[in-house]
């Protein structure tokens, strides 16, 4: 009888450990920080595909879409704060708000944005630009170049990509580097947007490969003006990075797959 009400006793505490275990990783991830990782290349170069990172979810407050599955059970948003230009962000994507995306945020409500010759301007004043060396990564399999042209070889029968690069600089002093593969691509020259209330332009680092707010929103393709309710969290630190080399069969590869140079960058 002692024997069965010790059983009984270790299952009740294994099962209060299982319960208090769930209630923090929901915690965790709700209200602290989450992981997110990247899948495509619309953030090159600070962002690549294989990219493992953790978003803050405090710093623009919480709502529904903090919560895993966006559960309905934070009305409006807690502890709202704005985003500031050149933040990056994760947010539910416009126009269904399923599909979770990342971009960085180039101006808020009230601002007036123009692309021109891929040159972005904020309320009639160029964001300050300028070329740098290319940006060159190996080619792996889950980066492979854009095109063909991109190309060239390198050392000991590798290959890389290489791509035009600029650094920019918002009016607020926030530097960043963007991609600028070609020219003329579609989103080079826009209309002027004026940016609604309670609403942000997102463009991605990779301007020739990002759907984003200079094109309407279209489910699972471009984004269009974002409401800030729809923010999730903010980019904060690289935790993992893998050139999608590795095989589950032969553990050796993870370690050779990691891109451990990445590990730890912050935003």
């Amino acid at each position: 009888m002692a024997r069965n009400k010790a059983e009984r006793s270790e299952t009740g505490d294994f099962v209060l450990f299982l319960v208090k275990l769930a209630l923090f990783i929901l915690i965790l991830r709700s209200f602290i920080v989450s992981p997110f990782n990247i899948p495509s290349e619309s953030m090159q170069p600070r962002l690549v595909v294989g990219d493992y990172l953790l978003v803050a979810k405090w710093p623009y407050g919480f709502s529904q879409y903090s919560l895993p599955f966006s559960a309905p059970l934070i009305p409006g948003r807690i502890l709202p704060n704005s985003p500031t230009p050149g933040d990056v962000v994760v947010f539910k994507a416009p126009p269904s708000a399923r599909d979770d995306y990342i971009k960085r945020v180039i101006a808020l409500s009230g601002d007036i944005v123009h692309v021109t010759d891929g040159l972005v301007s904020i309320n009639g004043t160029p964001v300050e630009r300028r070329q740098i060396a290319d940006f060159e990564h190996p080619v792996t399999p889950n980066s492979p170049c854009f095109r063909p042209e991109f190309e060239s070889p390198a050392a000991e029968g590798a290959r890389i990509c290489r791509y035009r690069q600029f650094q920019e600089t918002l009016p607020n002093g926030v530097t960043y580097r963007t991609l600028d593969i070609y020219e003329d691509s579609e989103g080079d020259d826009t209309q002027a947007f004026v940016v609604p209330d309670g609403h942000m332009f997102l463009m991605g680092d990779n301007r020739d490969r990002s759907a984003d707010s200079r094109f309407p929103a279209q489910e699972g393709q471009a984004i269009g003006m974002v409401p800030q309710e729809n923010l999730v969290g903010r980019a904060l630190v690289s935790v993992f990075s893998t050139d999608g080399s590795a095989e589950w069969i032969k553990p050796w590869t993870w370690f050779s797959a990691t891109r451990w140079d990445r590990i730890g960058e912050r935003f």
